[in-house]
């Protein structure tokens, strides 16, 4: 995507990037908490450096 979200919670997780974002959308369209949970680690990566 396109703040870099999901590359850095793969590599903090241990996870794929491309099972990180597949995770945001599901979580977007079974609960709507995608879009926000990407944005709150969005701010949480910019404050961490």
């Amino acid at each position: 995507m396109i703040l870099g979200v999901s590359g850095w919670v793969g590599n903090k997780i241990g996870m794929k990037e491309s099972h990180v974002r597949i995770a945001f959308v599901v979580a977007f369209f079974l609960a709507g908490l995608g879009l926000g949970l990407y944005l709150i680690l969005w701010i949480v990566k910019l404050l961490s450096k």
